[in-house]
């Protein structure tokens, strides 16, 4: 294993960012001497960036924008960054980039945590690239049936696809469409995303489990109407640390399905850094 190793998260905006304190936390837990940071990175930048990397470096982290831009980085990539058409997670090699999109993982890890795997059926709110993370999360758990509302019909016929790919059934409905029950209801949508109480309530109506994977913005309008209907509300917190527990097997094992050492250690610490537990 490498004695030192530099690592960063790229993205633009990227001050918010939470992920220098989770991969501290689990490289100290591991007793790695390994320099996380983080660097603001945009679109246009992102070759650039990449190109001026020397043999010190070991990895990425990207959040947006550049998830789509290391998709077309990477040399190899595994299953869930081909599915979803992005990478947050670049393993830096001799032989070039390896994308992975540990958010796929993440999903599916936290859901199952919850106690909530084993589903047939679901609703997804938003049509963006973390929709389609969800969707092949939701997958992996069983999930064959997903309702998908967003404001743009044509924004759901690329989940659609996917759908077909992964044998689920989607089903593209519009805000204040009439829709089924479900036991739970996966919110996509941006913090900071507007959203009529009106459409709030009838998401809320028959909705299930919420789980927002806002977690900055607590709570959002969405949970809001769940919680003044007495319903659960999660906000994606767990995604946050299980998708970067993921992305530290990468950059450590480079191998995204073998565990770390002490891996429930690590997770532990990795929570206590975001939560203070």
């Amino acid at each position: 294993m490498l004695s030192h190793a530099r690592l960063a998260v790229w993205g633009d905006p990227i001050e918010h960012s939470l992920s220098p304190r989770l991969h501290a936390a689990a490289y100290r837990a591991l007793g790695l001497d390994w320099d996380y940071g983080r660097q603001r990175v945009d679109v246009p930048g992102f070759d650039a960036a990449l190109a001026a990397l020397d043999s010190s470096w070991r990895g990425l982290s990207l959040t947006m924008p550049l998830k789509g831009v290391a998709h077309a980085a990477a040399r190899a990539r595994d299953r869930a960054a081909e599915l979803t058409g992005a990478v947050n997670t670049l393993l830096l090699t001799a032989d070039g980039p390896r994308g992975f999109n540990t958010d796929v993982g993440g999903i599916a890890a936290d859901l199952q945590a919850l106690g909530l795997a084993g589903l047939d059926r679901a609703r997804i709110v938003g049509a963006g690239a973390t929709a389609t993370s969800a969707l092949v999360g939701l997958a992996s758990l069983g999930v064959r049936r997903v309702e998908v509302t967003a404001r743009r019909r044509e924004a759901i016929a690329a989940l659609e696809g996917l759908g077909e790919r992964l044998g689920v059934k989607v089903v593209p409905l519009s805000f204040g469409a009439p829709s089924d029950e479900v036991p739970l209801t996966f919110a996509t949508l941006p913090g900071g995303a507007r959203l009529a109480e009106p459409d709030a309530e009838a998401l809320a109506a028959g909705g299930g489990v919420l789980y927002d994977v806002v977690y900055g913005h607590w709570p959002t309008v969405l949970a809001s109407a769940w919680q003044r209907r007495g319903e659960r509300a999660i906000p994606g917190i767990g995604m946050l640390v299980r998708q970067a527990l993921l992305q530290v097997r990468v950059f450590v094992r480079e191998d995204v399905e073998a565990p770390l050492d002490r891996e429930d250690a690590v997770l532990a610490a990795m929570q206590a850094a975001v939560t203070g537990d």
